[in-house]
């Protein structure tokens, strides 16, 4: 940013200034721990199904508790940091994240777990779409799509923490502390980000609230940018409000199929995340190989994840997406429909993670950079959010079909069609050239 003002969608730095890599890692913890709030639940489901007495359909309600929140938060709180800044809805959503945990632990019916869970979900919604738009907007030009992918790669890390966790704690303890375990990391996490996490530049600059040109000084002169006189004159699309304007710029065709192939991703995405576990546990692995499988299936999404973002900076994004969901499906297949030893069904449940996961978490980079930074929030939420309706439908279609007494193998063959879908309608996205 000059003084004469103009507007990058990302930091035009050569290099990473250390703040830039103080908000891109600060991005990282935060979705790691969204990773263990929102995926601790399907490792100590078989416990808390046995104790409780759940029937499946009843689980993937629990399940999708947290999903359905997660919906609410991108489609209707994620959007105000277009208009209050990233940093406000990161570090209150967090702290709904925290103390929401924190509840889970005490609760003692289906229902007020249902509660819980979907207060979870809504600051997970929140956090992650509000933290891409941070990622996008701090990284270097050049790696803006490296960094929302490495962003992304925190969640599946988190999960594999979550994993061990949970078999160090759930024996001993029960699944009630490993919850309260997660909640109180989540409350450290919120001190550290009101001590560190910045406000994007972008934001100020383009939004311009109360004392933005000081603030944006201050945030500059750690970034290497030259000193602003005064602020440059608020783009005019700063001050339009209304989703209708998510479309504008040719954005209407390919941003509905952008959100259809989202909405398919989440669908097969959260059946996985939320199931292996269990399937692997009614196909006769003990529960702590379960809770390893899924442990394992979370690596291959972390592998996946930092896969996708450093091809994303070398090839088409949308074709790279396309080849993972290609490959989940095949990789689902064989999960699910050949036997074999304990160490090649872990391998199995990794390639699943690294396809599944791995192309899915392309969709984050490809929102933010469909959209420009005055509407980037709301755009990642609003395509993230209404694509969450497949993963509100995904786990909870898959208890039914567990109810019906499919065989596993093929419940994995039902997941790879729309797996296959979603990879065809991303490659008929085309991201605008002009984003400013």
């Amino acid at each position: 940013m000059s003084a004469t003002g103009t507007f990058p969608d990302a930091v035009e730095t050569g290099g990473w200034q250390p703040l830039q890599v103080v908000a891109v890692g600060l991005c990282f913890l935060l979705n790691m721990l969204d990773g263990a709030d929102l995926l601790v639940m399907s490792f100590v489901a078989p416990v808390l199904s046995h104790e409780w007495a759940i029937a499946p359909a009843n689980l993937g309600v629990i399940f999708s508790a947290s999903l359905a929140g997660m919906a609410g938060g991108c489609l209707l709180i994620a959007p105000l940091a277009d208009r209050f800044g990233r940093r406000p809805l990161i570090i209150g959503a967090l702290a709904v994240v925290a103390v929401a945990m924190v509840l889970s632990s005490r609760v003692h019916s289906v229902e007020a777990m249902v509660l819980v869970r979907f207060v979870v979900g809504l600051g997970v919604g929140t956090i992650g779409v509000t933290m891409t738009a941070m990622a996008s907007e701090f990284a270097p030009s050049r790696y803006q799509d490296f960094a929302v992918g490495f962003v992304q790669a925190g969640w599946p890390f988190g999960s594999i923490i979550t994993a061990f966790l949970t078999v160090t704690l759930l024996p001993e303890y029960g699944w009630r502390t490993v919850l309260l375990a997660i909640g109180i990391l989540s409350l450290g996490l919120l001190l550290v980000a009101l001590v560190l996490m910045p406000e994007s530049i972008n934001f100020l600059l383009r939004s311009q609230p109360a004392n933005a040109l000081e603030r944006a000084n201050k945030l500059g002169a750690r970034l290497g940018r030259k000193h602003l006189v005064a602020l440059p004159t608020k783009p005019e699309a700063a001050t339009r409000i209304g989703l209708l304007h998510l479309f504008d710029d040719g954005r209407l065709r390919s941003g509905l199929i952008l959100w259809a192939a989202v909405a398919l991703g989440y669908f097969v995405l959260y059946f996985a995340i939320n199931w292996i576990p269990e399937l692997t546990t009614r196909a006769g692995l003990p529960v702590d190989q379960a809770i390893y499988a899924g442990a394992t299936y979370n690596l291959g999404a972390f592998l996946g994840t930092s896969v996708m973002g450093w091809l994303a900076v070398r090839f088409a994004l949308p074709r790279v997406i396309a080849l993972f969901f290609f490959g989940s499906a095949a990789a689902m297949l064989v999960f699910g429909n050949v036997p074999m030893p304990l160490a090649l069904t872990l391998f199995s449940a990794l390639v699943v993670g690294v396809t599944v996961q791995g192309g899915f978490n392309g969709f984050w980079a490809l929102s933010a950079r469909f959209y420009p930074t005055d509407i980037r929030s709301t755009g990642i939420g609003w395509s993230m959010g209404v694509g969450r309706i497949g993963a509100v439908l995904g786990p909870l279609f898959g208890g039914y079909l567990v109810e019906a007494d499919l065989r596993v193998g093929t419940i994995f063959a039902i997941y790879a069609v729309p797996a296959v879908i979603a990879g065809l309608l991303v490659l008929f996205v085309v991201v605008p050239e002009q984003r400013a």
